[in-house]
């Protein structure tokens, strides 16, 4: 008897030792956990949307018994995936107007336009998208076509960049535009004395600030489609470059209503009324939602030749692109914001935009610490200019994709010499030791394995050219994922929260059936979730859709 009450007291003793029942144990996976040492593990356990544990198999079933099982059968799991620059509100509303992505000539937007308007019959057509480098004729456009199609609708079609836009003359009479308006930061092109249609930055403002104002249900709706799209690949966090206190509002609302699942790192755009606000009320922090960042825009694109540059543009004499603010102006918004709580990420794609922000970055926090401002884009940068990223106060944010948008063309825009220091990913790294890497969609598609692909490969998904471009900036698999992860929630001041699979992070992790860090570089465009968790919860599911 004396043996049996002892064997019973074993017994009870290692069952004891067990945790108390969890919701989710995942065996029998290959989990990158991207730590420090980018180690693996077999098992993750998940409770209350936060990772409790990783490690082998065998001993997480050993200590823990959970609610649900997941038995991944060799499967591979990762961090959820961070897009460090988008317009996730912006793709949302981008379904709602009319697509010209992909247009191969000035008749197919036309087209686009016209068979947009027979179905919805708007009262003012807005549309994105086009480009005139995809075109044979890759002269810009006139908005001689729309004047005729329709004389009292106001039409607006932007850029895929952003940055440049043709407006028929019904836009632009409600818009107030004529001869005589002033275009600075930008311009409004005029030929034999007549307007062509055609604003490059700055002055597309004056057409956007009388677009109909989206209802409260638009909004949802534009959010909740955004949502629809960038789970399926795997995108558990999003950061939106530049929104409005209204869609701010409505993000916080959806997301606290549990309809919006997404985590949202938000940059509030650059206006009095959102710096007056924003600034004084200070960084607002929910378990989804970070609103701690000012989006600035220092210039143009290169496509439409606004990104402001040192020396003239190399296919258009003279022309050297234009800052969209004065430097004064620039360095007094960043002097607010360096007196705020809030990081100021800042729009920069030309040399001399580069140059501006830098030394406006370096001088304001040459005595502070820890500040993580932004450089979006860091496009085309001065090899003389590389040194004023680091880790602690000024770090690149960049977009793979945009390096194989453009390299049909970009040698064209700024000649064989300022390429060497165009799309620089490795001299950026090298230099910060951190990369924050993003879409920029829906100037690029939302895909972030195409992101991956880009920043590996520097090539097309068709194999072009043979050895990448300018290859010497490729980055490897290892560095790329820490972008889409760990850097990316770096450069949001959210590294102890998310980015890793680590215990105490958030569980945003993804599920798939082959290995992203061994496949050949040829397959990763192609690449496929299984299921995308946030908070430990299933948001995503391949089998389901």
């Amino acid at each position: 008897m004396k043996r049996f009450l002892l064997l019973i007291t074993a017994i009870t003793l290692i069952a004891c030792e067990k945790q108390p029942t969890t919701d989710l144990l995942i065996t029998n996976a290959t989990i990158y956990t991207v730590d420090n040492e980018f180690t693996t593990a077999e098992a993750m356990v998940v409770n209350d949307g936060k990772i409790i544990a990783t490690g082998t198999t065998t001993e997480l079933l050993e200590k823990y018994t959970a609610l649900e099982t997941i038995d991944a059968s060799g499967k591979f799991i990762y961090p959820g995936l961070i897009d460090a620059h988008c317009h996730f509100f912006g793709l949302g509303q981008q379904a709602q107007r009319v697509d010209l992505v992909g247009t191969s000539s000035y008749d197919e937007v036309i087209q686009r336009v016209i068979d947009f308007q027979k179905e919805n019959n708007r009262k003012f057509i807005i549309g994105r998208g086009w480009d005139q480098n995809d075109w044979e004729n890759k002269e810009f456009p006139t908005n001689e076509e729309f004047n005729k199609l329709f004389p009292d609708i106001p039409v607006a079609l932007t850029r895929i960049d952003g940055h440049a836009m043709i407006a028929n003359q019904a836009a632009l009479d409600v818009a107030g535009i004529d001869a005589s308006t002033p275009s600075d930061g930008g311009a409004i092109i005029i030929k034999e004395g007549k307007l062509t249609g055609l604003l490059v930055d700055n002055p597309m403002e004056l057409v956007e600030a009388v677009y109909p104002k989206p209802s409260r249900q638009d909004m949802i709706d534009a959010l909740l489609l955004a949502q629809q799209e960038n789970v399926k690949y795997g995108l558990t966090t999003v950061d939106d470059a530049g929104l409005h206190r209204d869609v701010i509002e409505v993000i916080d609302s959806l997301q606290q209503a549990g309809d919006l699942k997404m985590k949202m790192y938000v940059m509030i755009s650059n206006t009095p009324e959102n710096l007056d606000y924003y600034l004084d009320k200070g960084i607002i922090k929910t378990d989804r939602l970070n609103v701690r960042s000012v989006k600035f825009y220092a210039d143009g694109a290169l496509g439409s030749r606004g990104a402001a540059l040192k020396e003239p543009y190399h296919d258009k004499h003279n022309h050297y692109g234009a800052l969209l603010s004065p430097i004064e102006k620039i360095k007094e918004t960043a002097a607010r914001i360096a007196a705020s709580d809030y990081q100021m990420n800042t729009h920069a794609i030309g040399d001399s935009a580069n140059y501006v922000v830098l030394k406006t970055y370096e001088e304001l926090l040459r005595d502070k610490t820890d500040q993580r401002w932004r450089i979006e884009h860091a496009q085309v940068v001065s090899p003389d200019d590389f040194q004023y990223f680091n880790a602690g106060n000024i770090l690149p944010s960049v977009q793979p994709t945009h390096a194989t948008s453009d390299m049909y063309w970009a040698q064209d825009r700024v000649g064989p010499d300022r390429i060497k220091g165009a799309y620089a990913y490795k001299t950026l790294l090298n230099q910060s030791g951190i990369l924050a890497l993003g879409t920029d969609y829906p100037v690029e598609q939302v895909n972030p394995f195409l992101t991956f692909y880009a920043a590996v490969a520097r090539q097309d998904v068709s194999g072009y050219p043979e050895n990448g471009f300018l290859p010497e900036q490729s980055l490897t698999r290892e560095e790329t994922l820490r972008g889409m992860t760990i850097w990316a929630a770096y450069s949001n001041f959210e590294e102890e929260e998310k980015g890793s699979l680590e215990a105490g992070k958030a569980a945003d992790f993804i599920i798939t059936s082959k290995d992203l860090m061994t496949i050949p570089i040829t397959e990763i465009p192609d690449f496929k979730v299984d299921a995308t968790y946030i908070n430990g919860e299933l948001v995503y599911s391949a089998a389901n859709n």
